[in-house]
């Protein structure tokens, strides 16, 4: 009996180590391609991170977060920068502010917008440290539920088009399960410029 026991506990220990082994090859890999690994999400929480990702995909965040590629239907979100939002090295075309009184004008991604506001980029919402990487879950909520920049007291609003106003809305578990996925996603580095006062296109 004690012999077995002791085989037991000896291969408890090597699959334990086994798992260590894997698990600081996975993490330094990880760390090799962002400063911010995406959240390790356990199997009993799937259900969480499949609610995040319906979220997303029906609220539209990809029509202003993801750039564009072009193709027979028309535009459709970037699959290598899926929510990466407005490409840092993408030139701004000019600005026909005649029409900027009586409309609101979107770039040809939807990740550009000008209006009264003078233009808004949409955000990095990838798991990289340019986007929400670093963020706190409390940061999240308090960005849709009171419209505030990265989600801190004393920053400025979010600024149109960004429909906070609605998101404000959903319940914290929803918010709880975007947040989850989102910290999931693959990391894309994207510096996303900061807006351009109207005094200054």
């Amino acid at each position: 009996m004690k012999p077995f026991i002791a085989f037991s506990l000896g291969l408890g220990l090597l699959g334990l180590a086994a798992c260590e082994s894997s698990r600081t090859t996975d993490s330094s890999s990880i760390a090799e391609e962002t400063t911010v690994p995406a959240v390790t999400v356990a199997n009993h929480d799937q259900e969480v991170l499949k609610r995040g990702e319906y979220l997303v995909n029906i609220m539209g965040c990809h029509d202003c977060h993801s750039p564009k590629v072009f193709g027979p239907q028309g535009p459709a979100p970037d699959p290598e920068r899926l929510l990466s939002g407005h490409p840092q090295d993408m030139p701004l075309a000019a600005v026909n502010k005649a029409a900027m009184k009586d409309w609101v004008l979107f770039n040809m991604h939807n990740t550009a917008v000008a209006g009264p506001w003078g233009v808004s980029f949409s955000a990095n919402l990838t798991s990289d440290a340019t986007g929400i990487g670093n963020w706190k879950e409390e940061q999240f909520v308090k960005a849709l539920r009171e419209g505030k920049f990265k989600g801190l007291d004393n920053t400025r609003p979010l600024l149109p088009p960004m429909p906070w106003q609605v998101f404000k809305n959903l319940t914290d578990e929803d918010m709880h399960a975007m947040f989850v996925y989102l910290k999931s996603t693959k990391p894309v580095k994207n510096v996303v410029p900061a807006p351009i006062p109207p005094d200054q296109l």
